[in-house]
C-alpha cells in the first residue's frame, strides 16, 4: 500500500478538520463498499491456492497418503484433510 500526501488531494479545510481529531498520525481511509476487492484479486494468490488444492485432491485420489501430501505442500495433515473433504463434497 502506498501513501498519498493529504495536502495533494484534500482541501485545506478538510485537513484542518482532520487535524482536530488526529494531528500528525497515520490514518487509514477504507475503500467504499462497492470498490472493495476480494482477497487475492490483486495478486492471483486465490487462483494459485485453488490450483494447489485441486492438485492435492488429484494426488490423493491417485493414492497419495495424507502424511506425504502434508510434507510435500508444507501443510498440516489436518489442513490436507480439510482440502480433501471440501473437494470431495464439491465433486459429489
Amino acid at each position: 500500500m502506498s501513501y498519498i500526501k493529504a495536502t495533494d488531494v484534500l482541501p485545506e479545510e478538510i485537513i484542518e478538520i482532520i487535524q482536530n481529531y488526529i494531528d500528525g498520525e497515520y490514518i487509514y481511509v477504507p475503500r467504499k463498499e462497492n470498490n472493495r476487492k476480494g482477497w487475492g484479486e490483486n495478486t492471483k494468490s486465490k487462483d494459485m491456492i485453488i490450483l494447489r488444492n485441486l492438485e492435492i485432491y488429484e494426488k490423493y485420489k491417485k493414492g497419495a497418503q495424507i502424511g506425504h501430501l502434508s510434507e510435500t505442500y508444507y501443510l498440516s495433515p489436518k489442513s490436507i484433510q480439510k482440502i480433501i473433504a471440501k473437494l470431495k463434497l464439491k465433486n459429489q
